[in-house]
């Protein structure tokens, strides 16, 4: 079987699962992306960032099912043009980590969440992230993105090629049997 189709069978069952955007970072990036980056300044983090505008980059952490968690946060990244969302997450200091199989391909953990050593309570039982190969389908974080007008949508490209805009928000939503299907508005 080829990489190819290899690559669309796993997406079908993976856009199912909701981890489109995991695998879409293996795919070559769009020829119209641009090559360079705005400068990123430091981001700002307020307990309200996440009602208030943001003229960069509005980066959101959502442990999700596992709540509370250490890893939430909002917080507003200055950009002038698109920026690679991993530029962007670094500028925001949200660690991400991907897995032995997919180092950058994939996001396993953030800011530490889910630790290797919790247990994720699911339909099926319990399960503990291993970080070796692909994430369960019943527990993952989702990227999301979110124009400046308009709704929340699945990345369709990953950490690695993904490009984002001032006026646009950006979330890590970990999703555990399908809930939370989405971000909060």
């Amino acid at each position: 079987m080829t990489l190819t189709k290899i690559r669309t069978a796993a997406a079908s069952s993976l856009a199912a699962a909701g981890l489109l955007f995991t695998l879409a970072a293996c795919s070559t990036p769009a020829a119209t992306q641009p090559t360079t980056s705005a400068p990123v300044s430091s981001a700002t983090s307020s307990s309200s960032a996440a009602s208030e505008p943001c003229a960069g980059v509005k980066v959101i952490v959502d442990s999700g099912a596992l709540k509370p968690s250490a890893a939430d946060t909002s917080v507003c990244v200055p950009v002038d043009a698109k920026t690679p969302a991993s530029k962007v997450l670094d500028e925001a200091k949200v660690e991400t980590v991907g897995t032995t199989q997919y180092p950058t391909e994939l996001v396993c953990r953030v800011n530490g969440v889910p630790a290797a050593d919790l247990d994720i309570k699911h339909k099926g039982g319990t399960y503990k992230e291993e970080c070796s190969g692909m994430p369960a389908a019943f527990a993952y974080w989702a990227l999301w993105v979110k124009p400046a007008s308009g709704d929340w949508a699945y990345a369709q490209e990953g950490l690695a090629t993904l490009q984002v805009s001032p006026g646009e928000s950006l979330e890590l939503l970990y999703t555990v049997d399908g809930a939370p299907a989405a971000p909060a508005a």
